[in-house]
């Protein structure tokens, strides 16, 4: 029995529905990603740095000197280096690995349902899977999220084999796969420990001291696995290695336990300068960094608007901001509703709009237009497939082995919910973890709810498949009336008609109407999810939804992709010399296109966000003196104090006529992000900072995100030193003309080589 177990479980047979669902996500995830530009650039710069040098790759290193790192570990950014090593560091190359990860879910998710539920739930578990909004968005980028889950699913894969096959050794690959998702975006991957868990205890065919036995040794694999690398950096000396970015104590292990951990769910304080405001998604005000405000002013139309810099600007919904972006990298603008929690009605609200905490959180707007189109679907579907999957002669405490497997996906699904809904600092591209749960049990409870609905002896069961359509079409409706009202009224309208065929039990029609209730219930989700892949989306904070199709951000890269003063890098790079470094500044954003563009050494001196307590004035006074550092960009970002008023008491401006410091600052120049056209009705002026009074107000169908490298709201949040600039407001929604590179900034060079 259990050779013909493995014949089955190794040998599926060829399935021509899952080859073109594969396709389809492949075109999804991959179409038009050579328009990357640089992708997300913190992480490229990174790559850039890492296909140079062995120490560079194993620790991650954000520069080509080895001074930082990124804050991840690094398992992600090794496969996209790999790439980028074979294919040389272009936008789409360090794209591709996300992009195999995604397809690689979809497959591994098929194989995981078809052996216990059949095809049909599997073919209908990857087309969820390929078509969740986020998904897309999330596979088209540089960032780590489809790469966790394909691991995550592997690890999956393995243990489901593990139970099956009776062979421990498949559950200690399970554990230690865990421990290698650990290594791509830390705690994260915890998240479906305590399924694993559960699972293999229920679904184990041996006596339980030899499970609890298994379990423990299970556990060591995945300490082991989890801890090689970051013991392997903590134990190594902070001079033989790059500081940890993000860490307040050069510790991988303190970024992941707090910066990448708790903080995640309390509230982010370190590596920030102070706790962004907004971050907790609730209406309550939060506390801002006591630092100094200065004001500056923002010209639209004949009105001018206040702005308070020096301190973290709450971000506006629709502007593209936060852990991905540099300062002056203009964000995606999108349109919308003022939405629960203060987010819009926009393709994911922005980078902090995360709506509010709660229970319902998932389903708001914020966040659940990125995954739970069929959340309704799944939890009705898993009542149907618990009960269809019962086995009537046994005890209703001796689960079936579908059953067992159900709790699996459930085990996955209710922690991630739960944290989710209280937690206080994520983005919401990280609804990518809901994704492979929600497809599983609402690609099975398809099968098991239409078993259920032909059964009219079994009443309750019966009625829940019109119940899962109703109800699942009534929250797509609501989704989408923001933008196509009249696609809401079709939703509605097809969804009623479908599910009076279904109740009437017409012979010959039924099965067509349960067709029609399924493209009903998918068309919302698919067009979303179509979205980033005709806008050419390749952001740093990924997004889906029509926003991005009246965007100018839509192939240009996106959030995080910063251009480089072409006048400044010549000045630089001719006056360089035998200097370790092309330059410091104070942040990752304003240092990476220069990296990315030259290959050569920029020291982020405060790592993302410049609050990295990375290098003492006195070490940085000893790199002046040594000649290993000539010159400091100051890009308007607070970063060292100490180091900061130590440049301007000391060092010498180096004139703007030399470096173009008048028309340009190593950033998107860009002050006015291209004003798009959102969901109808719009009442709110994207943009506009949070608790500051509009002093222009923008048409119906239009708002302005205003995003500048000085002083305005820029990508990270961040504020800076503003050049007054005027732009004139939209009507009806058109697209106002964008500043070109080249436009007025205040960024400052220090040249610092006569100091000493």
């Amino acid at each position: 029995m259990q050779t013909k177990q493995k014949k089955r479980f190794f040998n599926a047979k060829f399935d021509p529905f899952l080859i073109l669902i594969l396709l389809v996500a492949l075109f999804l995830y991959g179409w038009q990603i050579w328009k990357a530009g640089s992708a997300n650039d913190f992480y490229t710069a990174a790559i850039t740095s890492m296909t140079q040098s062995w120490k560079n790759f194993w620790y991650a290193s954000f520069d080509p000197a080895g001074y930082i790192t990124v804050d991840k570990p690094p398992v992600a950014l090794w496969f996209m280096a790999i790439s980028a090593k074979i294919f040389d560091v272009h936008g789409w190359s360090v794209v591709l690995p996300s992009v195999l990860f995604g397809v690689g879910s979809v497959y591994l998710l098929y194989r995981l349902v078809t052996p216990t539920f059949g095809r049909v739930a599997g073919r209908f578990t990857a087309l969820i899977m390929t078509v969740t909004p986020i998904v897309v968005a999330d596979s088209r980028t540089n960032n780590m999220d489809a790469t966790l889950v394909f691991f995550l699913l592997l690890a999956f894969s393995f243990l489901v084999k593990a139970t099956k096959m009776g062979e421990k050794r498949w559950l200690f690959v399970s554990f230690a796969l865990i421990g290698v998702a650990f290594n791509v975006k830390m705690l994260q991957a915890f998240m479906v420990l305590p399924a694993m868990y559960v699972f293999y205890w229920l679904a184990a065919k041996i006596k339980w001291p030899k499970k609890l036995l298994n379990l423990s040794v299970a556990t060591v694999v995945l300490a082991i696995f989890t801890l090689a690398w970051p013991l392997s950096v903590d134990l190594t000396s902070a001079q033989n290695r790059p500081y940890e970015g993000g860490s307040e104590h050069n510790s991988v292990l303190e970024l992941a336990f707090g910066y990448n951990g708790s903080q995640r769910l309390l509230g982010q304080t370190t590596g920030t300068g102070g706790t962004f405001p907004g971050m907790s998604g609730s209406k309550e005000k939060t506390n801002a960094p006591k630092k100094a405000i200065k004001e500056v002013k923002v010209t639209t139309g004949s009105k001018t608007q206040t702005t308070p810099t020096g301190t973290k600007p709450k971000v506006p919904s629709g502007q593209q901001s936060g852990k991905t972006g540099g300062p002056g990298a203009a964000g995606n603008a999108t349109g919308g509703k003022t939405g629960q929690g203060g987010g819009t009605a926009g393709a994911g609200g922005g980078a902090f709009d995360i709506g509010t905490a709660g229970i319902t959180r998932v389903f708001q707007k914020s966040l659940g237009r990125q995954v739970s189109w069929l959340l309704p679907l799944a939890l009705i579907g898993v009542i149907s497939s618990f009960s269809y999957f019962a086995d009537p002669k046994r005890r209703w405490y001796q689960l079936s082995q579908a059953q067992k497997e159900l709790i699996l996906w459930l085990g996955w699904l209710v922690p991630v919910f739960g944290f989710f809904s209280v937690a206080s600092f994520f983005h919401p591209y990280y609804m990518i973890m809901l994704a492979p749960p929600i497809a599983t049990l609402a690609g099975i409870g398809l099968t098991t709810l239409w078993a259920d609905a032909k059964q009219e002896k079994r009443l309750w069961r019966t009625a829940l498949l019109p119940i899962a359509i109703a109800v699942t079409a009534l929250l797509q409706a609501w989704y989408v009336a923001d933008y196509y009202l009249w696609l809401s009224w079709l939703i509605i309208a097809l969804a009623v008609f479908s599910i009076i065929i279904i109740i009437s039990h017409s012979r010959g029609l039924a099965r067509p109407a349960f067709i029609l209730a399924i493209c009903t219930i998918m068309l919302a989700p698919t067009w979303w999810s179509l979205t980033p892949t005709i806008a050419a989306e390749s952001a740093g904070i990924p997004t889906a939804g029509p926003d991005l199709l009246t965007s100018d951000q839509q192939a240009n890269g996106g959030v995080g992709s910063g251009t480089v003063n072409k006048k400044l890098l010549a000045y630089l790079e001719k006056n360089q010399g035998q200097a370790k470094y092309l330059f410091a500044t104070s942040d990752s954003g304003t240092a990476a296109p220069y990296i990315i563009k030259t290959g050569k050494a920029v020291m982020a001196m405060g790592g993302f966000n410049g609050t990295d307590p990375a290098i003492t004035l006195k070490q940085f006074k000893k790199l002046v003196k040594n000649g290993q550092l000539k010159y400091y960009y100051s890009s308007g970002k607070s970063g060292n104090t100490a180091i900061v008023n130590w440049i301007k008491k000391h060092a010498k401006k180096v004139a703007t006529s030399k470096y173009g410091g008048t028309t340009g600052t190593g950033q998107q120049t860009t002050e006015m992000n291209n004003v798009t056209k959102g969901p109808t009705n719009t009442k709110s002026m994207q943009g506009q900072p949070t608790g500051v009074k509009p002093t222009s107000k923008p048409t119906s169908s239009g708002g302005a995100n205003i995003a500048g490298p000085q002083g305005v709201p820029t990508s990270n949040g961040s504020s800076a030193k503003a050049t007054t600039k005027t732009a004139k407001m939209p009507t009806g929604g058109t697209k106002t003309q964008a500043m070109q590179p080249g436009g007025q900034s205040s960024g400052t060079l220090y040249d610092l080589s006569d100091i000493y």
